[in-house]
């Protein structure tokens, strides 16, 4: 897919937005230094920050938990949210380590079928100077989702049926949309937020 940038200014996706992607934060900084620790290449450290949103930040639907997180910091202290916080998170990892990051999102079915409706999934875009702009999805594996940091092939979490309705936005967002952010805020848990997140963009 070709990608379709919001901005062709990469300064719009390096800056932190207030409350949402809060790199400048004591608990971000403090991860964002663990990993330039690890490695000063830049493609690796790109790699570190995916792993570790997708491995080691729970997936709250998956957990059955009630918990809403919204910015990056307080996805990272509570190590839990949906695809949209930990896309948050991860975009703050990499703007704070200096490597332009994006949103994206894709329409899928809420639970499979096209009777269950349909729900926004949050994914990433980010950019290295040897690849350009290319996306991952750092949501979470379990048995039938297997996303990977991958340069050249994506390995996404969820294939897109089209024949289903389901949709792969190929827009590059600067700032999350203000209609998922909106959803997390007004919903009261996240068992209501499974059902209120925007259907389409």
């Amino acid at each position: 897919m070709k990608l379709q940038l919001e901005s062709t200014n990469k300064a719009d996706f390096l800056r932190p937005i207030d409350g949402i992607i809060d790199y400048e934060t004591q608990i971000v900084q403090e991860k964002i230094n663990e990993i330039k620790n690890s490695t000063d290449k830049v493609r690796e450290q790109a790699e570190l920050a995916f792993n570790f949103v997708r491995d080691e930040i729970d997936h709250s639907f998956d957990t059955n938990s009630k918990v809403i997180t919204i910015s990056a910091s307080d996805t990272l202290n509570k190590k839990e949210g949906i695809c949209f916080a930990k896309s948050h998170l991860l975009a703050a990892l990499l703007r704070g380590l200096g490597i332009p990051a994006g949103f994206c999102y894709q329409r899928v079915l809420r639970k499979g079928t096209v009777e269950s409706g349909y729900a926004l999934h949050g994914l990433n875009a980010l950019y290295l100077d040897e690849v350009g702009w290319f996306r991952v999805d750092p949501r979470g594996n379990k048995e039938g989702i297997n996303s990977e940091f991958s340069t050249d092939k994506e390995k996404l979490a969820y294939p897109i049926r089209t024949e289903l309705g389901e949709i792969d936005y190929p827009e590059v967002y600067s700032n999350p949309l203000p209609s998922v952010i909106e959803s997390m805020n007004d919903s009261k848990d996240c068992h209501a937020l499974f059902f209120n997140r925007p259907e389409a963009i």
